[in-house]
C-alpha cells in the first residue's frame, strides 16, 4: 500500500471506530478491525453480529460464577 491508502484505511477506522462508540457496541479498536476484515472476506455481517452478542452472553455468564 503506498502512503495515501494508508492514510485512507486510517481515516476509515477511525470514522467506523467514532460509529461504533456512538452506537456503544463496546468494541476496540482491534476487535472493530478483525470484524470488519471478516466482513470484507464474505462473513455475513448479522451471523457475526450474532456470534458477538453469544460470546458476550457467554462471557457474563462465566464471570458470574
Amino acid at each position: 500500500m503506498d502512503t495515501a491508502q494508508v492514510r485512507e484505511a486510517k481515516e476509515t477506522m477511525d470514522v467506523l471506530f467514532e460509529m461504533s462508540k456512538l452506537l456503544d457496541t463496546g468494541l476496540d479498536r482491534e476487535t472493530l478491525a478483525i470484524c470488519v476484515s471478516l466482513c470484507e472476506s464474505g462473513v455475513n455481517p448479522e451471523a457475526l453480529a450474532a456470534v458477538v452478542k453469544e460470546l458476550r452472553r457467554e462471557s457474563r455468564a462465566v464471570s458470574e460464577r
